[in-house]
């Protein structure tokens, strides 16, 4: 799943642990037990199952196997809140985690305050290897609380009253960012993947390895809201001329006509978040859309989607920590785009499609022990997105970060930013 090449330091650890688990909660706190359980779709599960599949995740691979003597909270949990790791035995299926009323919410948080507790006693004298898979299960939990946000956008979206779960200031007007520059792209042979350089990354950004790199030019910045209800205006989701076969199969049946979340009444188009139902901003860059769209989008654009080595080598001189991302228990939202005419928004706002399958990079392994099937089993079928959104923790993305989704999901942060060939 991932390799941390160095141990990290005891209290930086410690204090990093306490406050990636502490920021899980907060974001939950606003919730009912009723809110924590329902699951909205298969894809999505109930805020309740992340904050104890990442309890299970430190019970499991840290606790268990490197604490002598720990006892698990509860002897069901095993089965209740693994996710997909067969080496971890048989689970309760995906698609019906929203039927787990019991346990509730309360308990769940005392299964936290558990591990918590052990954990944080036991990371002293934890050996090295230990204190890494610690780290790595700060990582994976930062996944889970970007996981835990469009989760419960999704689940309140199909509440007929559209609760809002968090209040945000009034938006200002912004201005249109005015028509994108190109940037023009290095060529030749450039290396990308994990450099080593940083203290973890997940076994999918590696090896590092060169790539071949064609005459090329990025969109300086992301396509905004106004773009694309022109695409839709000009009949962008009913000429199949833009789109892939797949992609147009998908439009007609699910009558596709505008990104997930939108609405079009007599006032204009509306989208709806964690904070309820907003007009939509023009200069906000696009998101809720799936590959097919955004591909759809880059066709009609007379332009294609930038490859994840196009991307990735765009994104090397620009600061990961950067960009709209999460700070704390806030509402993720897209920031109108920069109008500056350089890269911009490489990380945060949306994660932005590119045109790469998700396959492994020339002599990939997979990490040893049961935590190698997180990323490699997965390596079919889906497409790469990189840089991060406004719903992901700071800090834990970098240019080799790989996102990965199947073509017609769009119920995360997604967007998209252009490219071109020379």
């Amino acid at each position: 799943m991932a390799k941390s090449r160095v141990a990290p330091g005891q209290h930086d650890l410690t204090q990093h642990y306490r406050d990636v688990r502490a920021l899980s909660e907060a974001l939950c706190a606003p919730l009912s037990d009723a809110d924590a359980t329902v699951q909205s779709m298969p894809d999505a599960s109930p805020a309740k199952w992340h904050l104890a599949h990442t309890s299970w995740f430190f019970e499991t691979f840290v606790l268990r196997d490197h604490v002598p003597g720990y006892r698990p909270f509860d002897p069901h949990y095993a089965f209740l809140f693994n996710s997909y790791y067969e080496a971890e035995g048989p689970r309760q299926a995906r698609p019906l985690r929203g039927v787990l009323t019991r346990p509730p919410l309360e308990d769940i948080l005392a299964y936290r305050a558990h591990v918590d507790e052990a954990l944080l006693a036991a990371l002293p004298t934890l050996p090295a290897s230990a204190q890494s898979l610690a780290l790595l299960g700060l990582h994976h939990e930062q996944q889970h609380q970007e996981l835990m946000l469009t989760d419960m956008q999704h689940l309140f979206s199909l509440n007929p009253l559209e609760p809002a779960l968090f209040e945000t200031p009034r938006s200002k007007p912004a201005a249109l960012p005015g028509s994108i520059h190109w940037i023009e792209g290095r060529q030749g042979l450039v290396e990308i993947g994990d450099d080593g350089k940083g203290d973890f990354a997940f076994d999918c950004e590696e090896p590092r390895h060169k790539a071949l790199l064609h005459p090329h030019a990025l969109a300086h910045r992301l396509v905004t809201n106004s773009e694309w209800i022109a695409f839709i205006e000009e009949g962008g989701y009913r000429d199949p001329a833009h789109w892939l076969s797949d992609g147009w199969t998908w439009v007609q049946a699910e009558r596709v006509e505008a990104p997930l979340y939108w609405r079009q009444d007599a006032q204009g188009w509306t989208r709806f978040g964690l904070d309820g139902r907003k007009p939509v901003n023009p200069a906000a860059p696009v998101c809720h859309i799936s590959f097919y769209e955004a591909d759809a989008y880059a066709r009609w654009a007379g332009a294609r989607l930038p490859t994840e080595e196009e991307w990735e080598s765009g994104a090397l001189n620009v600061a990961p920590t950067s960009g709209n991302q999460l700070d704390g228990a806030e509402c993720p939202r897209p920031q109108a785009t920069d109008g500056r005419a350089s890269l911009t928004q490489m990380f945060g706002d949306v994660w932005e499609w590119t045109g790469s399958g998700y396959r492994p990079y020339p002599g990939f392994r997979a990490s040893e022990g049961g935590v190698g099937e997180y990323n490699g089993k997965f390596m079919a079928g889906q497409f790469v997105l990189k840089g991060g959104s406004c719903a992901t923790p700071r800090g834990h993305v970098r240019p080799s970060y790989r996102n990965f989704f199947y073509p017609h999901q769009r119920w995360q942060f997604t967007g998209l930013r252009l490219a071109k060939d020379l």
